[in-house]
């Protein structure tokens, strides 16, 4: 899959929402995974970052410094989404991770950990109940 460049609806069940500040000049839109840029702001997932949630709304601060705009994301939850590597019911309970903002995987090597499958679907789509790092158990 590629990269969100526009606002993506998705399926989701019930969760827990919160604002987070957006870095400079970034747009995060409608479905995408956020990651933390490693200096506690939000911006659209890039491998390895730490998985804060999925945008409920696009959030613009493309012409904004950093923190000008938060972004309103679902921090908790579940969501279904196509997962590479998912074939059939076995993969519950397997970890889901994303390579960038809409592409997710079974695969962890060098990828964000967003939670694990909670019920499978048909082909490689699925149910992932995910949790942002700021809520996850220590």
């Amino acid at each position: 899959m590629t990269t969100l460049a526009q606002d993506k609806p998705r399926a989701y069940g019930v969760g827990e929402l919160n604002e987070l500040p957006v870095i400079a000049s970034h747009v995060i839109f409608e479905g995408c995974a956020v990651g933390d840029n490693g200096a506690g702001l939000a911006r659209k997932l890039v491998a390895a970052d730490p998985f804060l949630g999925f945008a409920k709304e696009r959030c613009d601060n493309s012409t904004g410094a950093a923190s000008d705009r938060n972004v309103k994301l679902w921090e908790r939850g579940k969501i279904e989404i196509d997962v590479t590597g998912v074939a059939s019911a076995d993969d519950v309970g397997q970890t889901v991770y994303a390579s960038d903002d809409n592409t997710f995987t079974l695969t962890s090597t060098g990828n964000s950990a967003i939670g694990k499958v909670a019920r499978w679907v048909s082909g490689t789509r699925c149910v992932v109940y995910f949790e942002g790092v700021q809520l996850r158990s220590l």
